[in-house]
């Protein structure tokens, strides 16, 4: 995905020129596949240039939508993307630390968390303040992210979340630390045949049984799947 400084979608566009992370696959996923429906309040945490709360703001026409970001750029950015769309009103950009609770949120359980979240744990950190906080776990790890998320979860609400494949084993431990329970478990490949490189999750309060799936976004030959097309057609121009 090109990293253009306005990507543009078919009901919307983002300026994503200051954000430390830009539009990216990732995003795009989780926004396209979490489950809306019937989500009231909804809450983006780590929300960057906003792409995520924007794509829930198009798909489900009746929820109000809080987005959290630490970094003051991508805040800002957000701040115009919403501005700018067609959905100003339901969209609310707070600046601020997810994890301090008592400087921003009014209490109200939200239905709907949903987060891409910093995923490097290990490895050389980036040399861009807030290129790091946007991809390291340095300033908010697993454990913190699902235990405040838990305690805004309203009891019937889910938490959905994209992750590296390689930390399924922190999501599931953390979860259960967290008394959440996985609802959904998708695994994403990026080439039919390779493995994969990423998880969508769902998580929520109440007893369930997992459902687990795959989603292959490409065959070797470039062309997107039909899942893939499916999943996201309502977005990209070009689909």
């Amino acid at each position: 995905m090109g990293r253009e400084k306005v990507f543009r979608f078919k009901q919307f566009e983002v300026l994503n020129d200051r954000t430390a992370m830009k539009v990216g696959t990732d995003g795009v996923l989780l926004g396209a596949w979490c489950d809306v429906q019937g989500a009231r309040r909804v809450l983006d945490v780590g929300t960057g240039c906003g792409v995520i709360a924007l794509m829930v703001a198009q798909r489900n026409a009746a929820a109000q939508i809080d987005a959290i970001e630490i970094d003051e750029a991508s805040a800002l950015e957000a701040g115009l993307n919403f501005e700018r769309s067609p959905w100003a009103e339901r969209l609310h950009l707070v600046h601020g630390d997810f994890t301090a609770v008592e400087t921003w949120w009014s209490g109200e359980k939200y239905d709907l968390i949903v987060s891409n979240p910093p995923f490097f744990t290990h490895g050389v950190l980036p040399p861009e303040a807030s290129r790091m906080t946007a991809r390291h776990t340095q300033n908010l790890d697993y454990g913190q992210l699902l235990k405040v998320a838990s305690a805004m979860l309203a009891d019937e609400g889910k938490i959905a979340l994209i992750t590296p494949f390689e930390n399924i084993k922190g999501i599931v431990e953390e979860s259960t630390f967290n008394s959440l329970n996985i609802s959904k478990k998708f695994n994403i490949i990026s080439v039919k045949g390779f493995p994969p490189k990423r998880v969508l999750w769902e998580l929520c309060k109440e007893a369930c049984e997992m459902k687990e799936n795959e989603l292959v976004i490409e065959d070797h030959a470039g062309c997107f799947s039909d899942d893939y097309v499916t999943l996201c057609k309502d977005f990209y121009l070009k689909m």
